[in-house]
């Protein structure tokens, strides 16, 4: 199954990598491919540092630039979305939440 990983970021130290990579190994582990957007930020930018002065500089430049990597990702490949802990109180991850509700994707809460 392609399962698309949406939790919060913004507010969190290291914008919540870890916990991305922690849940992209558990379901990397059961065999699923998984689409991490901390990872593909960091494939992108290097650095976690490197992502923090992008936000600094001009924040809403970069959440419209990860959103359309990440929501495309979500529209063209996930059959499901796998929702952090905390995913309520952030907007994009609601953003993703409800796309994958219309999407009729599956739903996994973390």
């Amino acid at each position: 199954m392609r399962v698309y990983l949406a939790g919060p970021m913004r507010g969190y130290k290291d914008f919540n990598f870890p916990a991305f990579f922690a849940a992209a190994e558990k379901f990397k582990a059961e065999g699923h491919e998984v689409f991490n957007p901390a990872e593909a930020d960091l494939e992108e930018f290097g650095t976690v540092e490197n992502v923090q002065k992008l936000y600094e500089a001009d924040p809403e430049k970069l959440k419209r630039h990860v959103m359309k990597k990440d929501l495309l990702w979500l529209l063209d490949h996930a059959e499901a979305i796998a929702m952090l802990p905390g995913w309520e109180k952030s907007f994009g991850a609601n953003v993703e939440f409800v796309l994958a509700e219309y999407l009729k994707l599956k739903q996994i809460f973390l």
